[in-house]
Order: C-alpha cells, then sequence, then structure tokens
C-alpha cells in the first residue's frame, strides 16, 4: 500500500480508508488508533489535531504498520497491548489476545468474590498475558493466586503485566501443564484454556499469529477441559467456585465433563453478550 506524504492527519486517514478492504471491520479505529501509537499521543489528540502532519520517520513506521494491519496482522500485536476490564496489557504473538467475552468470567468471579470474607486463595489456569490474575488482584485486595501456563513466554509477559499494574507480589506465576499436582486449598478455580477444535482453527481469522497452542483445543476442542474438571476435584475447597470458559458450540459437552467430576455441585451455563454459550460456572455445597 501507498501512501501519501506530506498530507494532513485527516487527509491521511482518509486516503488509507480508501485503499482498505470494506470487508476491514472498524478500519477507521484501528487506523486512529495506529496514528496514536505512532505518535505517541492520546486518540483525542488526534482527533483535535487534524492538521498536524507526521515526519518523516513516524511516516515510515506508520507506513509499516499499515502495511502489516492489511495483511490482517491484528492491531493488538501492532501496538503491543491491549485493553481488557478497563485495564491495559502487554501483549505479544506468544500470548493469546484479550477478548471481551472473557470479561463475563471476571464479572462472575468478582460477584462471588463480593460475598466471601477474609483471605481466598484462587488459581488461574491457562494464564497467558495475565489478564484475568491481574485483574483479579486489581479489583480483589483479599486475594492471593496462583497463575499457571505451559509456556514461558507466556509467563514472561504475564509477570511484566503484573509489575506495571503493581500486584506482583500477590501472583505466583507458574511453569505447569494445568494444575499442579502438588497444590491444592483452592477457594476459586479458572481457565481459559485452548477450546477450538482443531478442524476449526483455520477459521480463526489471527491464526497465523496468535499462538496456537493457545488456541487449538485438540480433536473435539476438549483436550484440555477434560483434563482440567479431571484435576479440579483434587484441588479446590469446599463451598469453592469454578469458571471454565468454552467455546460456543461446545457448551453441553463441557457441562457433562463438569457433571461428570463434580456431580454434587451446581453447575451452570451461561451466555455471553452475543448470546453464545461461553461460561460454565461450578459451585460446590
Amino acid at each position: 500500500m501507498r501512501l501519501p506524504t506530506d498530507v494532513s492527519l485527516a487527509e491521511l486517514q482518509q486516503a488509507i480508508l480508501r485503499e482498505l478492504s470494506p470487508a476491514v471491520p472498524d478500519a477507521h479505529i484501528s487506523i486512529l488508533v495506529l496514528l496514536a501509537f505512532v505518535l505517541k499521543a492520546p486518540k483525542t489528540w488526534v482527533l483535535a489535531h487534524p492538521e498536524a502532519c507526521l515526519n518523516a520517520q513516524q511516516a515510515a513506521v506508520f507506513a509499516q504498520l499499515v502495511q502489516r494491519f492489511a495483511q490482517g496482522e491484528p492491531l493488538a500485536y501492532l501496538t503491543g497491548s491491549q485493553e481488557f476490564y478497563g485495564l491495559n496489557f502487554r501483549v505479544s504473538p506468544a500470548v493469546l489476545i484479550p477478548r471481551p467475552e472473557t470479561e463475563l468470567l471476571i464479572d462472575e468471579a468478582l460477584a462471588w468474590l463480593s460475598r466471601r470474607y477474609g483471605p481466598v486463595q484462587a488459581l488461574d489456569v491457562g494464564t497467558g498475558s495475565g489478564c484475568i490474575a491481574i485483574t483479579f488482584a486489581k479489583k480483589a485486595p483479599h486475594l492471593q493466586l496462583t497463575a499457571t501456563d505451559i509456556s514461558a513466554e507466556a509467563l514472561a509477559i504475564a509477570a511484566t503485566n503484573a509489575r506495571e499494574h503493581q500486584v506482583c507480589e500477590r501472583i505466583t506465576f507458574l511453569q505447569e501443564n494445568l494444575i499442579p499436582e502438588s497444590l491444592s486449598g483452592f477457594d476459586l478455580i479458572c481457565a481459559n484454556l485452548p477450546y477450538i477444535p482443531s478442524s476449526a482453527l483455520n477459521a480463526v481469522n489471527s491464526i497465523a499469529y496468535e499462538p496456537k497452542i493457545a488456541l487449538d483445543g485438540g480433536l473435539d476442542g476438549l483436550r484440555l477441559l477434560r483434563r482440567f474438571f479431571e484435576q479440579v476435584p483434587r484441588h479446590l475447597n469446599p463451598h469453592g467456585l469454578v469458571l471454565a470458559e468454552t467455546e460456543a458450540g461446545l457448551g453441553a459437552e463441557t457441562i457433562a465433563l463438569a457433571r461428570e467430576n463434580l456431580p454434587n455441585a451446581h453447575i451452570e451455563l451461561l451466555k455471553d453478550l452475543s448470546d453464545h454459550d461461553r461460561l460454565v460456572r461450578v459451585q460446590l455445597d
């Protein structure tokens, strides 16, 4: 894509929008984000100064970013950050980009935590960028957390995010495959594990950029969720809560896994804002 030079920000944005495919959703917002990123300025400043121009160095960087964006690279990887639950998180191709759908898990956990008093031990399985554990730590001061991930690169990103949000002293990060057998006594266990069936991975728009290990749920999408629910009873305290995100088409199957392993629990399947099956909620009596 060839970008015009020596033009105002307003003219530059309009020129790019004419070049981009009409299928690109909310392209004007993405271009605004990239301009703010290159200028190291708030989006409001860019909007308030349509007459401003990029210097030569900024223009070169911006042209590269727009080219990558036009080829399908996610905006979060271009800027190295993603907002989640009102907080900003560093991301890289080593971690899954936090999704708005996962905020349902946060809402459910915080509602439950608001009725708990005293220290609470929580476990975040498959932490990735750390967005779930760190959001909990920011919103629930009485919570002590352990967060696991199989990827050392993901844990490095998560630890950086914890430091930047000043909650690293309340989160223990461990490189583990699901739940460490040596740990127990958790009041809250959360998981956002890979749950996309292998045959459906190509339908994920960002599959060329996001880590396959964070998306691929195996042949039926339940490979890791199956192991997770088998482990949970050995690690969850009485009256504890389990929250596990699942794929929209696998709600009934995920509920069945929860019932098989926690037959005496109260189990619900919750829908996200798009009315898709999204979250399995398991409450021990």
